[in-house]
């Protein structure tokens, strides 16, 4: 299950249609039956978990909980319970990616929250881009996420 939680107020967003975005991408991955946490929020409180979290005391697009934290690149998770159904939780800053999408990535709105989701996914599922290598890796299961 898709569970989204809206509390900015000032970015409309087609909340179905993200939700149907992300249940197919789940899905490509082998993981439609997966429980996923999307909330979108404002600059303000992504910075507190930023702050809170990575250290960075600054805004930022999206910051990705996993459930499995410890899940390397490619690996399944296994399941032994009904909790481990659970990839994990995403934080978006709507304000963030309307001010960013345009203007550093040449994209429309709804195009880099798109991507911005196939990002967190992957990230949740332990892919990571800290080494050129793993940006690589990375970046190949965003590709295939975004051709759906």
């Amino acid at each position: 299950m898709i569970a989204i939680r809206n509390t900015q107020r000032n970015i409309k967003i087609n909340q179905k249609h993200i939700e149907q975005q992300a249940q197919a991408m789940l899905a490509a991955l082998n993981y439609a039956d997966f429980d996923l946490g999307i909330w979108f929020t404002t600059n303000k409180t992504i910075q507190h978990y930023n702050k809170t979290y990575r250290n960075k005391d600054k805004p930022t697009d999206i910051l990705s909980f996993p459930f499995h934290p410890t899940l390397k690149p490619g690996q399944r998770i296994k399941i032994t319970s009904p909790e481990d159904k659970n990839l994990g939780d995403l934080i978006i800053s709507l304000e963030f990616v309307k001010k960013d999408a345009p203007i550093r990535w040449n994209r429309s709105f709804d195009e880099h929250l798109k991507i911005l989701l196939a990002h967190g996914i992957a990230h949740l599922l332990g892919y990571d881009h800290e080494t050129d290598e793993e940006f690589a890796i990375m970046q190949k299961v965003e590709k295939k996420l975004l051709t759906i």
